[in-house]
């Protein structure tokens, strides 16, 4: 179950986030890497301090649900693919909050 909400509240972050800036893509956008990333990790760290067990997931999913809300948003593209690698690779840093999160919690 809470993996699950894991997975709703990264998609809704990543919708929001679409929603509010009109970009079909947020890695594109300019505040991409003053706002919106800085607030993915926040809530990396949120998710990955809630999960009782594999809390570095929550970094992978919240990274990875922008992924699915731009092929709704814009479709597929012939560059989906590097879209793909660069989530995975923004991905990193958010597992690794979450999953320290996670472990400060259960200190």
């Amino acid at each position: 179950m809470a993996f699950t909400a894991t997975c709703v509240a990264s998609l809704f972050f990543w919708t929001v986030v679409s929603a509010i800036t009109g970009g079909k893509e947020p890695w594109d956008l300019a505040s991409y890497w003053t706002l919106i990333y800085p607030a993915a990790l926040a809530l990396s760290v949120i998710l990955g301090a809630v999960l009782k067990s594999a809390q570095w997931s929550a970094g992978a999913v919240v990274m990875l649900a922008q992924i699915p809300v731009v092929l709704v948003i814009s479709g597929a593209s012939p560059l989906l693919g590097v879209g793909i690698l660069y989530a995975a690779v923004l991905s990193i840093p958010a597992i690794a909050l979450s999953w320290l999160a996670g472990k400060l919690r259960q200190a």
